[in-house]
């Protein structure tokens, strides 16, 4: 009889499912749901709440979708994971059911609730027992919620992240965990505790925390109406459950300090893991807890997210580029210019302020343009260089936080088809960048196998992950990419200085 893992990734845009075979370690079906974006309500300037039934509306569609493609039965499935979208806040009351919309990870209202705390409590204790500024995480997004719906707030049972209500919604049990809470800015590193002191700051009860339990165990069994809802057997055991971030590093095989794990989408996200409690002093980069860590061994995911990457190239082939140009075409013109552009540099910062710059707007702009020598050719290089560079200047931030970066692991996707991304990213960093064909929800599944001891590592659990491309340091080049990055990082310092 064949068996099979479930993954869901709970997205702000879909869900997404994929079963994976036991037997071969491959996934046999993945789809997603809804087919268009899922919507995004936006009640005011910077707000973006979805509703957690929504959710769980799209979940059920897709398991069908799912179930339907394998030919599988439900009684085939021996655990499920989930990977979900981070940061957000969804409150219930006594009888599991939202109170309110879940404020998700891209709204901006508790920026001033975070700010405020990480000046009152002081930046001290934050960075030593938070690793980062309470910020504009479900912790402030609470506190938000007990200031301006103060009704809805003394309702409130339990707060919980996106996979912890589906978690609750597959098993009809709450809970949490550490991940989770370090996500949220209410996990104690120092104290190995819930964030008592931030708790007491904004006035919450610890008793809207839920049980914590363990990334990888047993969170609870798919209950019998969930059961019947879905189409599935009662009794599953719900084994993982992970943010996006360090659940695409976990799909990346990316456990040990030092490896790292990279994505180039419309943002860029590297997530490296660290070996040793620490933080930026700046406070430009995340760090949470990974999937891995527990209080016995040190593994923290340093979480840097750059705003302007694939968005400025997708800008740069629309506005720029000759009419009906392929992104394959401009990665060709692009080659077809030197290391460095002849001169020409690119900042990428226009998506709005950079974390990694302090929270500073300093733009997008284009340096060392001549009209006599340079082309819409160097300009394409120079957009794909100057992202690639704003990925260093964050890397040089977790070097300095004490991790060595000798690999990158990314998903054969995005920016990293393109040659003169991976190969610069490669060339100034000086690591080997190995590109591999997984999804978050693949991930879940696996991370799920590991949780239910299907697998006994995560070694086991990864060994047919499919590598597709190995790019080296080319040596030659390096001191060109140096030199180049020298001079785009002179130029980012000047704009730095005037703010």
């Amino acid at each position: 009889m064949k068996k099979y893992l479930l993954g869901y990734d709970i997205g702000s845009s879909s869900v997404k499912a994929s079963l994976v075979s036991i037997e071969t370690g491959k996934s046999v079906a993945s789809a997603f749901y809804p087919d268009s974006e899922a919507p995004i309500k936006a009640l005011n300037p910077g707000w973006a709440e979805q509703e957690p039934d929504d959710w769980w509306t799209y979940l059920k569609n897709v398991t069908a979708k799912v179930m339907q493609m394998s030919g599988a039965k439900g009684s085939d499935i021996e655990a499920i994971g989930i990977s979900y979208q981070m940061h957000g806040l969804v409150c219930v009351d006594k009888n599991g059911k939202a109170l309110r919309p879940a404020i998700i990870w891209c709204d901006s209202r508790a920026v001033p609730y975070g700010d405020k705390a990480f000046r009152e409590i002081g930046k001290g204790q934050c960075l030593t027992n938070l690793l980062n500024s309470p910020g504009n995480f479900t912790a402030a997004k609470l506190a938000w919620v007990k200031e301006n719906e103060p009704k809805i707030y003394e309702k409130i049972d339990k707060i919980m992240l996106p996979g912890d209500y589906i978690a609750m919604r597959l098993t009809g049990t709450t809970s949490t965990t550490v991940s989770g809470l370090s996500e949220g800015m209410m996990w104690d590193f120092k104290e190995k505790d819930v964030a008592e002191f931030l708790l007491d700051y904004y006035g919450f009860s610890k008793s809207l925390i839920p049980e914590i339990r363990p990334t990888f165990s047993e969170q609870g069994r798919v209950s019998l109406a969930t059961a019947k809802e879905l189409g599935i057997e009662a009794g599953i055991p719900v084994t993982y459950r992970a943010g996006d971030q360090p659940n695409n590093a976990l799909s990346l095989n990316v456990f040990n300090p030092g490896e790292i794990a990279a994505t180039a989408g419309t943002s860029g996200v590297v997530y490296g893991v660290n070996g040793a409690v620490n933080f930026d002093p700046q406070s430009r980069v995340n760090t949470f807890a990974h999937v891995n860590h527990t209080n016995k061994q040190t593994r923290l995911g340093v979480l840097l997210c750059i705003n302007g990457t694939g968005i400025l190239n997708a800008w740069t082939r629309r506005n720029i580029m000759l009419e009906g140009l392929s992104y394959g075409d401009m990665n060709k013109i692009a080659q077809s210019v030197p290391v460095g552009c002849d001169g020409v540099s690119v900042l990428p910062f226009g998506n709005g302020a950079e974390r990694v710059l302090g929270n500073r707007n300093v733009g997008c702009s284009i340096h060392g343009f001549n009209f006599n020598i340079h082309n819409r050719n160097h300009l394409a290089r120079a957009v794909q260089e100057g992202i690639v560079f704003s990925f260093k200047y964050g890397m040089d931030v977790m070097v300095e936080m004490g991790m060595e970066i000798s690999k990158i692991h990314a998903g054969n996707a995005n920016m990293f088809l393109n040659p003169v991304f991976r190969d610069t990213l490669a060339g100034i960093t000086g690591a080997t960048i190995e590109l591999y064909d997984t999804d978050g929800s693949v991930g879940a599944a696996k991370g799920a196998g590991i949780g239910a001891g299907v697998y006994k590592d995560h070694n086991e659990a990864f060994a047919t992950l499919e590598k597709l491309n190995v790019i080296e340091p080319d040596k030659k080049l390096v001191p060109q990419y140096e030199e180049a990055y020298a001079r785009w990082k002179r130029i980012l310092n000047m704009y730095l200085n005037e703010f």
